[in-house]
């Protein structure tokens, strides 16, 4: 990695995301793969989301994404963070900052929740053993 590359991360439920952002032609990896072809196609849609936002400014930049764990929407989520606080943090621009603010939280600060841990007498963390009086 050069010293003109930045990374950053973006999390969501299991997912984690690290995303290097580099000056370049505007090409976005996720896992290798091209954002174009990258699927389903609602999960690029989330992913595209901060550089829909960005506009011309994300087409000055590479992206390579790593993602692994949880599920797709999770993944795609996690991506979404991870390039929204790379783009902000390479391109050291506040008026960035607040446009993404203000279309969602979420893309610069992750997803704190954290599925409950499973609780004795129960077959999950609220659901409990039916009990029967008759």
């Amino acid at each position: 990695m050069s010293d003109n590359s930045l990374i950053d991360v973006g999390k969501r439920k299991t997912s984690v995301a690290s995303a290097v952002v580099r000056k370049g032609a505007g090409r976005i990896r996720i896992n290798s793969v091209p954002l174009e072809i990258h699927v389903p196609e609602l999960a690029r849609r989330k992913i595209n989301e901060p550089l829909a936002l960005a506009g011309e400014k994300a087409l000055s930049v590479d992206i390579d994404v790593s993602v692994r764990g949880g599920g797709f929407m999770g993944q795609a989520e996690a991506a979404r963070t991870a390039i929204a606080r790379g783009l902000v943090s390479f391109l050291k621009d506040e008026q960035l900052e607040m446009v993404f603010r203000q279309y969602d939280r979420s893309l610069l600060i992750s997803d704190p929740r954290r599925k409950l841990p499973k609780k004795p007498q129960g077959r999950g963390a609220r659901k409990k053993k039916q009990k029967s009086y008759r």
